[in-house]
């Protein structure tokens, strides 16, 4: 079925529908006062392998325990034992103030990562005010890919401790061509005080 408006087709709901059918909910995990939320192939119904080339975290109102922390995320190579893959990364956002005015646009050097190991930032300076938090997604593509490194792009609007909106962009690649079999999201300090990551597979189009 089509909607249509003065002769032009605007929406199309089969369409619309096989495309939400490509995606497949694997997993969710809810945040309570936890030290990571973690996903790891096998365990738990968590399906991340070559079933699907494209993989999807939705990150739904991140709450930190403490304040003035980055949230950050790291691979595996060995279901979880170490998350500590070479990875390098590029970051750019836009931030205005709560209280109008002071909008940037900014590539941010401090979040690179040229082959470090440890965790990658996905945005900082995150407020842990009763009212804040992040929200946002990370696409990881082919993690089991014994060719290719495995890249990845973020996007999270985040509520600074400043009282900010900070909206961060990240790309990069694991440099392995190992399976990534594990992945996991951490703040820099503290717990995650609340908030849920819900893991996608996207089919092939």
């Amino acid at each position: 079925m089509a909607i249509i408006s003065n002769g032009t087709t605007i929406a199309d709901a089969g369409a619309f529908s096989a495309s939400l059918g490509a995606m497949t909910l694997i997993k969710t995990l809810t945040a309570s006062d936890s030290a990571n939320l973690s996903f790891v192939h096998g365990s738990s119904s968590v399906v991340f392998d070559s079933t699907y080339p494209i993989y999807m975290f939705k990150l739904i109102n991140i709450h930190p325990a403490s304040d003035n922390v980055q949230l950050m995320h790291n691979g595996s190579i060995d279901a979880g034992s170490n998350y500590n893959v070479a990875a390098t990364t590029t970051t750019f956002e836009g931030e205005s103030a709560e209280g109008g005015g002071n909008g940037t646009l900014n590539y941010i050097t401090g979040h690179d990562h040229a082959q470090g190991t440890g965790g990658k930032k996905l945005t900082y300076n995150c407020g842990n005010d009763n009212d804040q938090s992040l929200s946002g997604e990370l696409m990881m593509f082919n993690p089991s890919s014994s060719t290719f490194v495995k890249h990845f792009l973020a996007k999270v609007s985040n509520s600074h401790n400043g009282n900010y909106e900070k909206n961060t962009y990240t790309a990069g690649y694991y440099n392995t061509t190992s399976d990534i079999d594990a992945f996991k999201f951490f703040y820099s300090s503290g717990n995650i005080g609340s908030g849920t990551i819900k893991l996608y597979g996207i089919k092939d189009s």
